[in-house]
């Protein structure tokens, strides 16, 4: 069994709103540096980028009406890692929600860095979605 981390942060946006912008592959550098520090390119039903930790291709869940954004991220080792992450509603706003898995061998630290990475594209997103930028 993996250690789990639910990371989520409050948008005050409409549930609709924010997966139309980050079910988006080509803004995923404008909020998700943690995955995406380049143009995400599309090669057949993947997509490729370059991280902070290498070249990744990600394969997203088809879209949805449930807000349901998950997305396999295979790393330059052939490694893939299983990412869940959903908006759902909350009162006149939004829920955003990313589970982070501890994957094996990953040290205490390096968790911890994980999930300081993605708490700072969270808040990225909801800055750019709540115009603060």
């Amino acid at each position: 069994m993996q250690e789990v981390q639910h990371i989520s942060i409050y948008i005050g946006c409409h549930p609709e709103d924010v997966y139309e912008f980050a079910s988006k592959p080509d803004n995923l550098p404008l909020w998700a540096t943690g995955l995406a520090t380049s143009v995400v390119k599309r090669d057949g039903n993947v997509w490729v980028a370059e991280a902070p930790f290498g070249k990744v291709k990600i394969k997203f869940s088809e879209r949805n009406v449930f807000g349901v954004m998950d997305h396999d991220v295979e790393l330059d080792s052939g490694v893939v890692v299983h990412n869940p992450m959903r908006v759902v509603p909350n009162g006149d706003g939004s829920e955003f929600i990313f589970t982070l898995l501890r994957q094996p061998g990953i040290s205490e630290e390096h968790f911890a860095q994980d999930k300081n990475a993605v708490e700072k594209d969270l808040k990225k997103l909801k800055e750019i979605l709540e115009g603060g930028v």
